[in-house]
Parts: C-alpha cells; structure tokens; sequence
C-alpha cells in the first residue's frame, strides 16, 4: 500500500456504550453500506433516547463532512508538524548547516504529490527534491535514480511514487533502509516484524492509522482488531504495529466466511475494498472505530486541495525524514569501538612470516572498518582484506579530540634492519588486543625494489605483522603504480615540449597550443594561471602581442638543466644514467638522463605530505622540473600537466586500511624515500587514525631508518606540516646492532652473522650503547620522552638484554623494555605497551631544532652539529651556487631535508658508534618544491638500487593450481 490513500475513520463517542447490536437504526437509508470511495470521513457511533423513553443505538453517517471532519485530521497534522519541527530544531542546533531534504521519485511530471509534500515539509522545515523519471521508464533507470540518491548525503529520505507494478523486489530493496522513509524495503518490514524499528521505518500509512487511533478515546490495549483486504508488506507491517501496542489482531479476506463474526466483535476495523460493495453497517456494533483505505488516489491525482488524510499520511513520511536525519547526525559521531581482537596461537620454532600469516584469517575488512567506527560510505574496498578510507572522515569527526601520538624510531641499523615495523605492529596488537586500548598502527607502503632484491617484504615479521602479507606487499591498491604513471607522464611532457618549441615557429606553437574548436578560441584555465604568472592580464587569444605570444609558448626548458628524471618499482642498476630520444623522429634532440626508483619521485613526498586533494593539486604544480636558459624555474603548472596529475592521484591520496595478525587496524599509505626524502608514512593517514582512535586512543607511526635521519626529518618536516605533537619517541634498539657499534665486524645481507653477533659479549655490547645514548639525546633536543624497546632476537642473552635496558635508563631514557612480539605477538609487548602509556600520558616540551626563517646554511649546520655530532660543515662550490639561486628564487625559507648514508651518525658508513672530529661535507643541494623542503647531498646518494648477485625472487613462485604465493618473507 502506498502513500497515495485516504484515511476513513470511525470514532466511537465513549467506551461505555454498550456492545449489543440491538436496536441499531438507521437514520439515513441511502447509507446502507460504508462504500469505499465515499465522501464519508468518519463514522460516529452513540447513543439517543428514542420518543418512547427507550434507548437505542443510532449510526450517523455524514454524507459531506469537510467542516466537520477538518479539525480531527487538523489536530493529527498540527501535532505531528509540532513533534517534527521540535525534534528537527534540536538537531539543528549544533548543526545550523543542515537541511534536511526528501527525495520523491515518480514516473511522469505531475506535480500535484510535490504541491502535497512541498506543503508538509514547508511547515516542518525540509527540503523537497522531486525527480521525474518517463511514464514507461524502465526498472533499470529507477534502481539508478536511487543508487544515486543512496549516496548522496544531503537526501534523508526517499519515496517512490511509482505504480504498484514499478514496485518490483529489486526496486523496493535497493532503497538503503535508512533513507527508506515509506518503509517499502524488506529489512525495514522485517524490522517492524520483530518489533525493533530503531535503526528503520514503518509504513507511514500504518503509521498514520495509529496516529488515528490514538486520538481515540479509549486505550487499545487488549482491543480487538481486525484488517479486512490488506495485502503484503501494509498488511504485515500493521498487523505487528497493532500487536506491538498491546492489540490482538485478526486478518481476513473479503471471501472469509467467518468475516462478519470478526467485525462484529472487533473493536477496530481496518479494511480496504477492491472490488466488493462495500462494509454493510449492520456489521458494526457499537463503539467501534472503523479506518477506510482509501484506493481512490492510487492514481496520484493529487493536489493542493486534497483530503485531510493525504496530508496525515505526507506529514508522517515528513516526520521520518527528520528522524532519519537525526540517525544520520548520530551516525556522524565519533563511535566507540567495537574491536574484535583475533585469537593467536604462537608456534615454536616459529614458523616463516608467510607461513604464520596464512594460518590467521582476517576479518572482512567491512567488519573492521565498522567496529573501529567508520561509515560505510567511508570505505572503498579492495577485495576483502584492504580498502580505501575516504578524506570526508576529517570532517566527520572534526571536532573529535586526537589520541596520542607515537613515533618510532631506531638507533643507527645494520644493513638488515632493526625492526621497527615489528616493534609497531607488536605495540598496537598489545595495546588494542591486550590492554583493550583503541591504537591505530601507520606504516609506509613498500617498495617493490627491496620485495624482489635484498630485504623481502616490509609487513613485520614473524607473530607481528601485517596480514595477509602477500596483498601488502605485492601491488597493494596500487598507489605506486599511480606515482610511476603521474612521475613519467611529466617526465614524457618536459620532452616533447623541449623537441615542439626546438621544431616550431611561435605562431605555429600558439595555434597548436590554443586551437580554434568549433571556431573558437579559448585558454584552458591552466593556461589562464600562466598567463597570470607572466603578468599578461588578458583572456581573448587573439588579443596578445607577438611578445606576449612569444612568452607565452616558450618554456625554453635548457635540456642540460631538467632535473626532473623517470622512475619504475624495480631495483635496475643499468638504468642510473640512460640516453633518450635517439629515434630518428626526435630529430637529434637526444639527451643524458636517468630512472630513480619510483618511492624517489617527488610525487610520492607530496603523497606523504599533502593534507587534502586541493593541497596536493597545489603541490604538484610547484613541482620544479628544471631550468630556462635564462635560469627561470619551470613547474608542473607551466607544462600544463598539474591537473592531470591530480586525475591520476585522486585514489593514491586516500590510505588504505589493512589488519594485524590479532585483528588491529592498520593504515598503509604512502613510502617515500628516506635518504633523498623524510621517509615517514602520510599525514593523512595518522591524522584520520588520530581522529578514529579518540581521546584516549594511541596512533603508532614510524619514521625510516635511524633517528638522526628519519626521525629528524618526522619532528622538523612532517610535524611542521601537519601541524601534530608527538607525545613520545619509541626507540628501536638490538643487541645485534648494538655489538656492531661496539666494534663488532661488518654485518651484510645474505650472509651468515659472524660469531660475535651469536655468542655473548657484553664489552662490545656496553661500548656499542653510545649510539644509542646519542639517539636518545636527539629525541631530547626536541622535548620529546623515549621509551626504549629492545628487539629480542633469540641469540640475546639475559645479560645482554639487562646491561642494554640498564644503560638505556641511566642515559635518559623514561622506560626501557624487552620485546617479544616476533615470536609471541602482542602478548610479547605488553609491558611496551604499559610503558609507552604511561609516559604518553605525561605532559612534554617538544619544539623544533631550528626556525625556517634561518639561512639555508645555517638550518645544514645546526642538524650537522646538534644531531650528527659534527664539528662544522663544508659547502661545495657547486652546492653554494645552488644556495644562492633558491634564495634568489624565494625557496629560502623551506626546511631541510638531509640527504647522507643511514649506516652511521656522520656522512661515512663505515664510521659507527658515535663519530666526532669530522666536518659534513654537502657536495650539492637539490629543491623538491611541491614537496616543500631543500635537501642537501651529503657524498653520494643513489636513488637506483641495483640487484644483488642472488636476488629474492629466485625463492618467490607461484603454484598453479592454488594459486598461492611461495618465498615472500
């Protein structure tokens, strides 16, 4: 039944007349049945002393009621708009920017339901949005229009007003139930079914007949009634309400022998004619209260003069509107969590990463995503285990506090790593799966270079680790692929402009570069911004002087001076210095270039840096590309290319949402480069886990390679740009590292561990914690706490691992801890976990180590001195030059960002501990502008690794027929 129905209502006068038949008269014999379509509005039911002194029971019927039956629906309207307006009022409050609107789908263009809804919604306060589809419009177009409306978030309600044969399963269902305000779908059926409509909405017909009711004299607890031809979901959704208010209740069809009885002891009849003449009054005892649905208006032929009754039943959809915007707004709120930890069983020995990650099956990442609090609108899934989080989460919870913020870091590593992943993804499996506590873990995407070269995967390892391991690191959502596609599409427009302007006459470079389409001629507005850029305030191409012109289409790029360079995911050491443009079709343009790695494009910085897609759009366009002949700087946005890389990064800004082993959010997001670049995973990405966590909830983030370096480059870069505190440092440290800093033999990937790294040595232990002091002091000179976790591996020894902690503490320290997340997982860093919280709950000083209003020299020396330990630095010609030429350009006042070997404190691998003595030699300084920081070359940075002699994938395989991955680790 639809909404297009006239309300029929008889009102017994008062609850003691008594229930006998006898004696019934009717004064009006015309009226012999109570037909369907009659103008009749209600039924009157009382008592009247006859002229011999006997009383009788005397039926009236009103044969044109519209004065009299006006204020009972007024009164039913009245109150409902006051109840709607009250509520809508309240929930505007807080929210003065909402409005609420109901969507109306129909087939033609009669605006007469729009006229009856625009009038309803007018006095509570709504907006009304009508949406008129072709009289034979196809099922296909209607589950789009709703599709669309589905989604759109300023749509609170949405109602069909289609014929019953548009109404199809399909079309009805695709309605998402809480917008579905004419309560037509299946869930929201079923949810009045079993007596819960919290989260949904019950017809608003049925609705209307119990506003109705209750406004009848007696209480309908114990009533009997009865629903005469009602059919499908009204008849269900009415006969439950009825029962849920307390009413027995009886259904028949109009063929029923036993009807007449039922009515004739019913205390509430319902009922809807199709065909048979109508109710005979003589079923009708007295007191009775009779509702007729109308099928009158199931055509749609409304208007503005209306029965009463069409507007009972529109104020109720209206009134379901508000209540869906109230559901709405508290969705919008931050929720609790709701995490369910997954249980883990640690092996020993333990077994391979892929092995242990395998064995766990993680949860839907829908079913994550909803108990940590997102929408599911939110969510854009990848297969079942990773999806993308949308940005409009920022602004959701807005106003929502953070968590605490914590950084982890490590002391100067071996060329294998010190697990620092491991550490972070141990410490939020103990803080969310253990102590119950709300922790978010953000990681770096991995590179395929290291994947397929020397170190493997960078998931964690062993019982801490991101699962499943294969999806993380292996393509992921393919961020990478977008940064190499945006990378090598500008690399691809610096080239042919440099060959079209060496080929091509001004004119003919203008009439290419704004062509005549359909005979006119217009700048795109990127080339409006250049135009700008050039001072030339002018939007007619054909208004510009041949000078102007000339400006405007010559870049004139100096080959020898593009700095901009192609990239791929894969170590290729053949591709460090690479010819272009030998094809005779380039006409002798070739040049010297070369192929980074694709985590060293500048683009995968902005990626990590951004904070919203205008940001970013805005970054990619200062992008430097080199040089013009005359020393002017060309960007991204002079090539015209900026907004087509936006295009191509629009999915690579939103961080992807993954799992740990014991079932705790992850975000993997962005990979920069830590050398050449800060080397710290996205912005957005902890800003958006800051929000999800709550107040009381621990954000775990972590910086590449040692704390000179990337933790450095997190305090005065990332936290510069982001705007967030941390409230204390996590400190990586092994016994293995420590030895190796201690004077222990060089450590190399592949090949087995010298014997000092196996057996204990506490002298080289002790002699090697000078690394890790220095690297407690470099927390300490930006006011932050440390908390040391030393990662056990199994060759530590109790002594070792008590001397480590011991001289942690007595360093400057808050807490240092053994960690034993790799073979037990969190339960492995619980006593971490207890650490980091009670020192994250103390109050810090944290500043920055220098003022970016300091010289480009002086922003080198103070990280030189302060952080590495050096004596001074020395600048080379060549860097002093580029120096002079950022600060004639205005990029002086960028911060810095180091670029030297994380193998040692100072600028030398092999010099480990704590070197002293030395002067930091800078033998050249690059810009990344887009990104926003100047980084100095400290001796040589390759920005191409090479494969080893024995590369990992000769272990990495695929089986056929399971299709499983073998020999990632």
């Amino acid at each position: 039944m639809r909404l297009s129905v006239a309300f029929r209502y008889a009102h017994r006068s008062h609850a003691s007349i008594r229930r006998s038949r006898a004696g019934v008269k009717v004064l009006n014999s015309e009226n012999s049945f109570i037909p369907v379509n009659s103008a009749v509005s209600y039924l009157r039911v009382r008592e009247a002393s006859s002229t011999s002194g006997t009383s009788e029971t005397v039926v009236c019927f009103k044969s044109h009621p519209r004065k009299n039956d006006g204020p009972l629906y007024e009164s039913a309207v009245g109150d409902i708009v006051q109840r709607s307006r009250e509520e809508l009022k309240a929930i505007r409050e807080p929210n003065p920017g909402l409005k609420p609107t109901l969507a109306i789908i129909q087939a033609g263009e009669d605006d007469g339901l729009l006229e009856v809804n625009k009038k309803m919604a007018g006095k509570i306060g709504l907006n009304v949005m009508q949406i008129c589809l072709p009289h034979q419009c196809r099922e296909e177009e209607v589950i789009e229009e709703i599709l669309r409306l589905n989604e759109d978030s300023r749509v609170h309600g949405i109602f069909l007003h289609l014929p019953q044969s548009f109404l199809s399963k399909s079309v009805r269902n695709a309605i998402k139930p809480q917008k579905d305000v004419d309560g037509v779908s299946d869930l929201n059926v079923g949810r009045v079914v079993l007596g819960d409509q919290r989260d949904g909405f019950a017809s608003p017909v049925a609705g209307a007949v119990l506003e109705m009711l209750a406004r009848h004299d007696a209480p309908l607890v114990g009533k009997m009634a009865v629903l005469l031809g009602l059919e499908g979901p009204l008849k269900a959704t009415l006969q439950f309400l009825l029962q849920n208010n307390g009413m027995m209740v009886q259904t028949h069809q109009w063929s029923s022998k036993p009807v007449q009885k039922q009515i004739m002891d019913s205390d509430v009849v319902v009922f809807l004619e199709t065909g048979h003449k109508g109710l005979p009054p003589t079923w009708l005892r007295p007191g009775v209260a009779v509702i007729n649905l109308s099928s009158a208006l199931m055509e749609g032929k409304f208007s503005s003069k209306s029965h009463f009754e069409v507007f009972v039943a529109a104020v109720v959809i209206c009134q379901h509107v508000v209540r869906s915007s109230r559901r709405w707004i508290q969705e919008q709120q931050y929720q609790p969590w709701r995490l369910r930890p997954l249980k883990l069983q640690s092996l020993s020995p333990v077994p391979s990463d892929i092995e242990i990650s395998r064995a766990q099956t993680p949860k839907p990442i829908s079913q994550l995503a909803q108990e940590i609090g997102l929408l599911p609108e939110e969510l854009e899934a990848y297969g079942n285990t990773k999806a993308k989080v949308h940005l409009s989460l920022l602004n959701r919870l807005q106003h929502q506090p953070n968590g605490k913020y914590v950084l982890v870091a490590g002391i100067t590593p071996t060329p294998l790593g010190e697990g620092k992943s491991t550490v972070t993804i141990g410490l939020v499996q103990a803080l969310s799966a253990h102590l119950k506590l709300n922790s978010f873990a953000c990681l770096r995407q991995p590179s395929q270079g290291p994947t397929f070269g020397v170190k493997g995967g960078a998931a964690g390892g062993g019982y801490a680790q991101v699962i499943p391991m294969e999806e993380f690191n292996l393509h992921l959502t393919g961020d990478i692929h977008a940064i190499t596609a945006a990378n090598n599409l500008v690399a691809a427009a610096i080239d042919a402009r440099i060959l079209h302007e060496a080929t091509q006459s001004d004119k003919a470079l203008y009439s290419r570069l704004v062509p005549s389409v359909n005979g006119v001629r217009c700048f795109s507005p990127i080339q409006m911004a250049r135009l700008q850029r050039l001072g030339i305030n002018k939007s007619d191409p054909s208004d510009l002087t041949p000078e102007e012109v000339r400006a405007f289409v010559r870049l004139d790029l100096d080959p020898e001076k593009v700095t901009w360079q192609r990239v791929v995911d894969t170590n290729d050491r053949f591709l460090r210095k690479i010819t272009v443009g030998q094809a005779n079709t380039e006409k002798g343009h070739a040049r010297q270039t070369q192929f980074d790695i694709a985590v060293a494009s500048e683009i995968m910085a902005i990626l990590a840096l951004t904070d919203g897609l205008a940001d970013m759009r805005a970054r990619l366009g200062r992008m430097v590309v080199g040089s013009s002949r005359n020393g002017q700087s060309i960007t991204a946005d002079d090539l015209g290319v900026t907004g087509a890389l936006a295009v191509l990064m629009k999915d690579a800004i939103k961080p992807t949402l993954m799992q740990t082993l014991e079932g705790t959010p992850v975000f993997v997001h962005a990979g920069p480069f830590a050398n050449i670049a800060h080397g710290n995973s996205s912005v957005l990405a902890d800003k958006l886990a800051l929000k999800l966590v709550g107040e009381e909830g621990y954000v775990v983030t972590e910086a590449g390679f040692g704390a000179d370096i990337g933790m450095e480059k997190f305090f005065n870069i990332k936290c510069r740009t982001s705007g967030l505190r941390p409230d204390v440092v996590v400190l990586v440290a092994t016994v293995r590292a420590l030895k190796m800093h201690g004077g222990g033999p060089n450590v190399t990937a592949g090949v087995p561990l010298p014997k000092e790294y196996i057996n204990e040595n506490l002298q080289l232990v002790a002699d090697g914690c000078s690394n890790l002091k220095k690297q407690i002091q470099i927390a300490h000179l930006f006011g932050v706490p440390v908390v040391v976790a030393l990662n056990v591996f199994k060759t530590d020894t109790q002594a070792e691992i008590d001397m480590v902690c011991c001289i942690a503490e007595a360093s400057g320290a808050s807490a240092a801890v053994q960690c034993h997340h790799w073979s037990r997982g969190g339960r492995g860093s619980v006593e971490l976990a207890h650490a980091v919280k009670k020192v994250a709950s103390q109050k810090n000083h944290f500043q920055f180590l220098y003022n970016l209003q300091d010289s480009i020299v002086e922003k080198i020396r103070t990280i030189a001195q302060k952080v590495y330990g050096a004596d001074d630095i020395e600048l080379s010609p060549e860097a002093q030059a580029k120096i002079d030429h950022y600060n004639q350009q205005g990029f002086g006042a960028l911060p810095i960002c180091m670029a030297k070997t994380h193998l040692s404190l100072s600028h030398m691998p092999e010099k480990k501990g704590v070197p002293t003595g030395f002067i930091l030699p800078i033998r050249d300084i690059r810009a990344s502008i887009g990104a926003g920081f100047i980084y100095p070359l400290v001796g040589t940075m390759s920005t191409m690794p090479g494969l080893p002699t024995r590369p990992c994938f000769y272990d990495i395989d695929l089986d056929p027929v399971t299709e499983e991955i073998k020999g990632l680790f």
